[in-house]
């Protein structure tokens, strides 16, 4: 079954670092999605651009509307995923906890809906 793990974390706490300190956290990051490659749960993942980046889109009575960054400020910001492959949520939840992220942000855990083809 597939999982979509979503990270959230302060994107500032990013912004804020040095370079020796953004060089081990993305190197924690190449270590985790090394093993999940290694393991075969891997599918695919990206980080994010910064929410300063982002365009929110809503669509109310056939009139398209548009606003820069996310639809409300939180404390954490979106700001990457991984998709996987997990026997079931227990699972799931066990690689989600080793995603870096997870020691200073929330990573999101959810199941992926998988349609039929006709």
């Amino acid at each position: 079954m597939k999982y979509l793990c979503l990270i959230y974390e302060d994107e500032k706490a990013w912004q804020g670092m040095s370079k020796a300190e953004m060089e081990k956290g993305l190197g924690e990051y190449r270590v985790f999605g090394d093993s999940i490659r290694q393991s075969g749960q891997y599918v695919g993942g990206n980080a994010l651009q910064p929410t300063n980046t982002a365009t929110s889109v809503r669509v109310r009575n056939g009139k398209i509307s548009t606003s820069d960054g996310p639809y409300v400020e939180t404390k954490e910001q979106l700001g990457g995923y991984y998709l996987i492959n997990a026997k079931d949520m227990k699972d799931a939840v066990q690689v989600a906890a080793r995603i870096p992220g997870a020691k200073h942000g929330t990573v999101e855990v959810r199941p992926i809906m998988e349609f039929q083809q006709p």
